[in-house]
């Protein structure tokens, strides 16, 4: 599985389908002024996936040729609970075993698909945004880090005891309403929490809180008039790199009933082992998934309340006419050199991880001896020190560019059998009307999403605000948000202050700690071809280093399966241990199956496991009907390989009815099992 980073957390079955949804926004008068934002209940977009969705979309004919790096975000919810094995970089890959590409094709055409529908519906109609709170729903799990910033800065976001600034708790939300009929077809937010409710001692596939969150939605609002039958919902990720959806905080599970230490998320015994951050229900043995539910849930009414008052909120912003612009360009990282506004000259460096990168965090803690407290080696299992010279010692400029990180993985600087990290990366922002929408490749902490969104606003609203230009804001103030991790998964980025204190989010901050500073720099520089009343087209990628395609050199180390087999005397499908015969609401229900192993067959569009009840009419034969699926968060499907040399397993079945947020009717239900 991919989030985590443990060799030991293997998928065993699946608690929600993962989706990939697909918004696109075009100017009605010039066709090829278009993009497109996709969220995938995934870890994160990232480059190999990104090549391989822009091949597909291509191969569709020349009217999907509109489509390219130009004007497609694809982005990540930042599940913790999804299968890995897609990422481009080595780095990634070893805690995953490489690249497998039925995973990798699994992701590509199912976002080709989401993208294909999206374009083949497109049609006129109108946008509408706005924000609200959202509460309880994240924490900012690296304070200590955060409170480095400027104590005058962080007081401008210091509100009230519940909302002190110390994380964003503004979910933004566009709507898209079609004109024909003024129904909405879909809603598309951001907000700001990790995607590890679900912990790594989960083996079920899900789409996290996120996902949670977009389910329900979606559900919600086709029960709705005013809503299309299709409706889409998609719950995009904002500046999270130091936020946590484990809203009790961090704890020491060592029986000391103590707080994790504010300084480096250690227990007594100096290790960050037994340091774990608690959801709202973490005494349940889960894994996680009842407080996954619920800071779903709370992402849901929130949104679901912004949604209902839109029209009649006074704040709500009418995104105006139909000016769409955007732009994209790869830049290098390796070594850029550039001015702060202050005449500083400031440069960036190749990748490199910093201790602290392998303590984890509070939501899921590291191995070994590592803390985060990037400044002290100290206590570092000297075996690491050695493993890290093997790949590379890096040498006095790269020690100097990434101070005061001390560095553990020298990834930039090495590239056999491959490339280790991104050096390139992604530059991207999109506009509609005053709407500007900030594409981030990395996983961006609170205040640094804050000062990147700030710069863009500050800039915009200068650039664009000549009563003369065809791009006014028309009277507008710029509405941006910030969204990823997108395209390439560059790790972290962090304000420098924080990035000096090098705890886990400073320590995968890959490239120095101006990284910030250079993604705004040329953020800015760009931000001109978002008005074409100056002159200034998009940049293009001429002559502009592009990411490496490692899809074809990225080594596996997942085994294929080998075959299935029934016990003796036994069928598949075959039911080995049978539900009861009656339930109540709230009731678990269960049932076994001889199985076959799930990956001969993903069965995307379909459906491992269904619950299908009786249903009788009058003058009509009996017929079961589908009533949930593995879609659903109720319906878990698990899967067991009982022998390995037989090669037999066992599917199970559940359907947690007390988990419904639907009326179960009463009647005669069946759980069914649908295998390869």
């Amino acid at each position: 599985m991919m989030g985590y980073a443990d060799v030991n957390q293997v998928g065993s079955g699946l608690r929600q389908r993962l989706w990939a949804r697909a918004f696109i926004v075009g100017n009605l008068e010039e066709p090829s002024e278009r993009f497109v934002y996709a969220p995938l209940d995934a870890h994160a977009g990232d480059t190999a996936i990104r090549y391989g969705i822009l091949e597909g979309l291509a191969a569709l004919g020349p009217e999907f040729w509109v489509y390219g790096h130009h004007n497609v975000a694809i982005t990540g919810t930042h599940s913790h609970a999804g299968p890995g094995a897609w990422m481009n970089y080595l780095l990634p890959q070893i805690t995953s075993k490489g690249f497998d590409k039925q995973s990798y094709d699994a992701i590509v055409d199912g976002t080709v698909l989401a993208i294909r529908r999206a374009h083949e519906s497109m049609q006129p109609g109108r946008l509408k945004a706005g924000s609200i709170k959202v509460e309880n729903a994240n924490i900012n799990r690296s304070l200590f880090a955060y409170l480095a910033n400027p104590e005058a800065e962080r007081a401008r976001y210091n509100i009230s005891n519940q909302d002190d600034g110390s994380v964003e708790k503004d979910l933004t939300l566009l709507r898209f309403q079609r004109a024909s009929d003024k129904k909405s077809i879909g809603v598309l937010t951001w907000f700001p929490t990790h995607g590890t409710s679900l912990s790594g001692n989960n083996t079920l596939i899900a789409g996290d809180n996120k996902g949670v969150a977009a389910d329900l939605f979606e559900k919600s609002a086709r029960r709705r008039h005013d809503a299309a039958e299709d409706f889409v919902a998609g719950f995009a990720q904002a500046n999270m790199g130091d936020v946590s959806p484990n809203v009790l905080g961090d704890w020491c599970e060592d029986g000391s009933g103590e707080r994790c230490s504010f300084e480096n998320s250690t227990c007594s015994d100096g290790k960050s082992q037994h340091c774990h951050a608690r959801g709202p229900f973490f005494r349940e043995q889960d894994g996680g998934a009842k407080s996954c539910f619920e800071i779903g849930r709370r992402q849901f009414e929130a949104a679901r309340e912004l949604y209902d008052r839109l029209d009649m909120d006074m704040d709500a912003w009418s995104i105006r006419g139909s000016w769409v612009k955007l732009f994209h360009v790869f830049h290098d990282m390796s070594d850029f050199a550039f001015q702060l506004p202050n005449g500083t000259h400031v440069r960036t460096c190749p990748a490199a991880l910093g201790y602290s990168f392998a303590a984890g965090t509070s939501d899921w803690p590291g191995y070994f001896d590592f803390v985060q407290h990037g400044s002290n080696r100290s206590n570092t299992s000297p075996i690491w020190k050695v493993v890290s010279r093997f790949l590379k010692e890096p040498g006095p400029s790269q020690i100097s560019c990434h101070g005061p990180k001390p560095i553990l993985l020298d990834v930039g600087e090495v590239s056999r059998p491959y490339a280790w990290a991104p050096n390139v990366v992604d530059i991207q922002t999109f506009r509609v009307g005053q709407f500007f929408i900030i594409v981030s490749p990395g996983e961006v902490t609170t205040m640094a999403g804050r000062r990147w969104k700030q710069a863009v606003h500050d800039a915009a609203e200068t650039m664009f605000a000549n009563d003369d230009s065809t791009d006014v804001l028309d009277g507008e103030k710029p509405f941006v948000v910030l969204g990823g991790p997108a395209n390439t998964y560059a790790h972290y980025i962090t304000t420098p202050e924080e990035y000096a204190v090098q705890r886990y989010e400073g320590a995968s901050t890959l490239h120095g700690p101006h990284t910030l500073a250079a993604y705004i720099n040329r953020t800015l520089h760009f931000l001109p071809s978002l008005g074409a009343a100056r002159g200034i087209g998009p940049p293009t990628h001429s002559g502009r280093p592009f990411p490496p395609d490692n899809r074809k050199r990225s080594l596996c180390f997942i085994p294929g399966v080998m075959y299935d087999r029934a016990p003796l005397f036994r069928h598949f499908g075959d039911v080995q241990r049978d539900a009861g015969a009656v339930y109540h609401p709230g009731d678990t229900i269960q049932a076994t199956f001889v199985g076959a192993n799930p990956r001969n067959n993903l069965r995307r569009e379909g459906s491992y496991a269904a619950v299908e009840r009786l249903v009788s009419l009058p003058g009509a034969p009996e017929k079961w009907e589908v009533v949930r699926d593995d879609s659903d968060w109720s319906v878990v499907f698990r899967w067991k390989r009982m022998n390995e040399a037989l090669g037999t397993s066992e599917v199970e079945i559940t359907w947690e009815t007390g988990a419904e947020v639907e009326l179960v009717e009463p009647g005669m239900y069946r759980l069914r099992y649908f295998g390869d």
